[in-house]
């Protein structure tokens, strides 16, 4: 079933660990805790350096959600930092322009950037550092360098026409010399550091003590120089997009100003001794949940985690839960979403009946309050592309369609589209982040911030009277979706993953397996699959059934009755699925067990612990 073997060991220790999508990011957090830092503190600090290192997965202009177990508190929170549509952006603006759906990536597909105000607040409600000692990190890397990974420079190969000839903000950050930076190379993004130092500065003649400080950052982001900024670029550039046309933006400071990041219960199941905990249906969580529901009614144990009964049961399960999200997931604050009835015993037995031997080729959402379900519009994706412009993406980087251009290189595809990061402190504290959002390819860098801001808007239909339609000051239903999971009642673990449609796949299987008894790098090393069975999150939006994605290490006799059951598989690479970070914590005389695994494919995830 599997080796004893692992890509690294399983870490171990008692006073703290990290795991996360980048090395630095994972050493910077865990510098946090040898220095007094608790669990807060070391993960806000990490996810600045997430900002900075990883700038082709997210950015300062991104969004964040956070899910936590506060020790002194004794209770589990989420945070959320997924910001809301602009008021100008409504479903009617964009039928002006003659679209059937929000671009994917320019000016137009902007919210309200979260990621700073979520930070900010579990800084300030949660943590004990300053915020200039939390920041420092990722301002130094940003000043004096950080290594280019080999998916920068091929993101940025990638786009380069597109920031030479159209975004010229830009090609002033990431284009140096004209040139795009080499595997290897060290690059500087001293914008994104002067525009820190500004909101320090600033923060420090306004406050009086470290929450105040903290604060008056907020407010400086979202009601000072960095909203001027955003409203003076977003309002007055015209900027070339996915529609073949230049736009204006929507978003304003006004949208801006108002903004506060929220805390929430999160959603929980149980599953064996787990209770698994996601964010609510304004996140894609609750799909994790669901399957979890369905494969406790089918019965998963005893089964190999690498067979073919294995694979095919969380496969369809999957197909049934993301169904579920297309019909029935939107922001809770403008929609009734019926969680508790999509999470009951009775409904995940009437879905789990839905699976049989063979793969299913239908999208079948339910009825869990006996209403029909209603699902967009699945034709708007052919009919966008066949007039869009796609030389220069399409919206979000995981798969990526790169411009037709003379080099072979640029053609191919790079893979990744967020970061993640787990951390647990000698405490017992506990955060699972996942930062997302601004990427380099997304839109244009804003002059004079050095950044440039998400695109998640993207994520809505323009169909009337859907749980996911786009209103304004409405939040798109995000696909990021950290985890925390209770065992026999205790705090646990602490995961995450990229990946956008896949980030509630990839996860199941991984819980799953380590339920099975493999140790936590076990799970993550082992061979991992996703399917393709929904309207996509990201633009064009494109709907695709039946398709299995597996790696190539799976046993040829697992691909092959997965063939005969009708699944359309296609075979990746053998490192080609998954990027799991996890930690977990378990009493023991004195304090804590901890323990953390990080992803070793793309050969940047690690942990470290002590």
């Amino acid at each position: 079933m599997h080796s004893e073997f692992t890509t690294r060991p399983e870490i171990q220790g008692s006073f703290g660990v990290v795991s996360s999508t980048h090395w630095l990011a994972s050493q910077t957090a865990m510098g946090v805790l040898e220095k007094g830092g608790n669990a807060y503190d070391a993960a806000v600090a990490g996810g600045f350096v997430l900002q900075v290192v990883e700038p082709h997965l997210n950015g300062p202009g991104g969004e964040v959600p956070v899910l936590f177990w506060s020790e002194d508190e004794g209770r589990m929170r989420a945070l959320c930092g997924q910001g809301p549509a602009p008021a100008l952006a409504s479903s009617d603006y964009f039928r002006s322009l003659g679209l059937d759906l929000v671009p994917g990536i320019g000016l137009l597909p902007a919210t309200v950037p979260g990621a700073f105000g979520a930070w900010l607040a579990l800084l300030r409600d949660y943590g004990s550092w300053e915020l200039a000692d939390v920041l420092a990190p990722a301002m130094a890397y940003a000043r004096d360098g950080f290594p280019v990974v080999p998916r920068i420079a091929q993101a940025i190969l990638a786009v380069q026409s597109l920031f030479r000839d159209e975004w010229p903000s830009s090609a002033q950050v990431w284009l140096p010399q004209g040139q795009v930076p080499a595997p290897g190379s060290w690059m500087r993004t001293p914008a994104i550091a002067e525009t820190y130092a500004r909101i320090l500065d600033e923060a420090a003649a306004r406050g009086c003590d470290r929450r105040s400080r903290i604060q008056a950052a907020h407010d400086v982001w979202y009601q000072g120089f960095v909203a001027d900024a955003i409203d003076d670029f977003y309002r007055h550039a015209e900027i070339r997009d996915t529609t073949g046309q230049r736009n204006r933006g929507l978003l304003r400071k006004d949208d801006m100003a108002g903004w506060q990041a929220q805390y929430d219960e999160p959603v929980m199941l149980d599953y064996g001794p787990f209770t698994v905990a996601k964010c609510g249906p304004w996140s894609q969580g609750p799909v994790h949940l669901q399957q979890l529901a369905i494969l406790r009614e089918l019965g998963m144990e005893g089964l190999a985690p690498d067979s073919f009964e294995f694979v095919h049961r969380v496969a369809e399960a999957a197909k049934l839960a993301f169904a579920d999200r297309s019909a029935w997931y939107g922001d809770p604050d403008f929609v009734r979403v019926p969680m508790q009835a999509l999470l009951s015993a009775p409904y995940a037995r009437e879905r789990a009946a839905l699976v049989g031997a063979q793969a299913s080729r239908m999208l079948q959402p339910g009825a869990p309050v006996g209403q029909a379900p209603r699902l967009p519009d699945l034709a708007a994706a052919q009919r966008t592309l066949a007039h869009a412009d796609t030389r220069f993406g399409v919206g979000e980087p995981t798969f990526a369609a790169l411009p037709p251009v003379s080099q072979g290189a640029e053609r191919e595809l790079f893979v990744g589209d967020t970061c993640h990061i787990d951390v647990i402190d000698r405490h017992g504290n506990m955060v699972a982040a996942t930062p997302s959002g601004g990427w380099l390819s997304s839109s244009p860098v804003v002059p004079g911030l050095g950044f440039s801001l998400n695109t998640r808007l993207q994520m809505t239909w323009l169909d009337e009277g859907l749980p996911g339609s786009l209103m304004p000051g409405k939040r798109p239903s995000t696909t990021l979706s950290p985890g925390l999971v209770l065992r026999d009642g205790l705090p646990y673990m602490a995961f995450g993953t990229p990946g956008g449609d896949q980030q509630d796949q990839w996860t199941v299987s991984f819980l799953l397996r380590h339920a099975a008894g493999l140790n936590l790098q076990q799970a993550i090393d082992a061979p991992s699959w996703h399917i393709d069975h929904f309207p996509g999150s990201f633009w064009p939006r494109s709907t695709t059934l039946n398709r299995l994605t597996v790696e190539s290490r799976l046993p040829p006799q697992t691909i092959a009755a997965l063939q005969a059951a009708g699944h359309d598989v296609v075979v990746g690479g053998p490192w080609s699925e998954g990027r799991i970070s996890v930690c977990t914590r378990q009493a023991r005389a004195g304090g804590w067990l901890l323990k953390a695994g990080a992803n070793p494919r793309g050969m940047q995830g690690y942990a470290v612990g002590r």
